[in-house]
């Protein structure tokens, strides 16, 4: 049996998903199946954020609590996706040519469209969550489906380097699976999770989409750095407007 089959690729794609989605696992190489499982993993990350909103509200105020998920979200995720907002901010929003945003996306250093948009993104993650009520639900369908978009940008967008990290997410069948099965799986949840579940379904639909045409509009194609932008964008506004739909 080849070793492109999920059967057999299986386990090396979820560790692969888990290592570079969150700081469990151990660093590792990319694996071709590991966007089979993005939607999983940010089920499973959901769905332990969301229990720790659920017990920090009713011992803390409702802000206290929310800053502590966006900052135990950050840890759990190793910063990851906040860094890649980061240098796609410095890097798509200045105006600038297109290799010279590929340039300025690779390089460490952190300008003020970073700064801001960092900003912006974890203060309306705080305010969104202090003004919800704890639902383990909403989140993990949030996390679900951010992270499902992940994998559909791998098939619905050419990769906008020659070479680079995110060349491993080459498996069409494993970029598919993980597009349906984590927005697929994420929407569902967040439909049980009721009226604020479908704002944050079309807030998170909304934010991962604005994010893909931008990428497709200034680079041609996404990076790695776009995913994890991605995945914070459709959060926050997912967050944002299911308060937007809450009872």
């Amino acid at each position: 049996m080849s070793t492109g089959e999920p059967q057999a690729g299986g386990g090396t794609g979820w560790r692969s998903a888990c290592s570079l989605l969150t700081v469990i696992g151990g660093a590792s190489a990319p694996h071709r199946w590991a966007p089979a499982y993005f939607g999983a993993v940010g089920l499973v990350l959901g769905a332990v954020l969301g229990g720790a909103w659920w017990a920090l509200g009713s011992v803390a105020p409702p802000l206290v609590a929310a800053a502590l998920i966006v900052a135990l979200d950050a840890g759990l995720t190793g910063m990851l996706h906040l860094d890649g907002l980061a240098d796609c901010a410095d890097g798509l929003l200045a105006p600038m040519d297109r290799e010279r945003r590929l340039t300025v996306m690779r390089t460490p250093d952190v300008g003020a469209f970073a700064v801001v948009v960092v900003g912006l993104c974890i203060v309306l993650q705080v305010v969104a969550l202090a003004a919800l009520s704890p639902s383990p639900l909403l989140l993990a369908g949030l996390w679900a489906l951010a992270r499902g978009a992940m994998s559909a940008t791998t098939v619905i967008l050419p990769y906008a380097r020659p070479s680079g990290l995110a060349t491993a997410f080459g498996e069409r069948r494993a970029n598919v699976i993980g597009a349906v099965s984590g927005a697929g799986g994420g929407a569902v949840v967040l439909v049980l999770a009721g009226s604020s579940g479908l704002g944050a379904l079309l807030g998170g639909l909304l934010g991962a989409f604005g994010v893909m045409t931008l990428a497709r509009r200034r680079l041609g194609g996404y990076t790695g750095d776009v995913l994890g932008a991605l995945v914070v964008v459709a959060q926050t506004v997912g967050l944002v407007a299911a308060t937007v739909h809450r009872p």
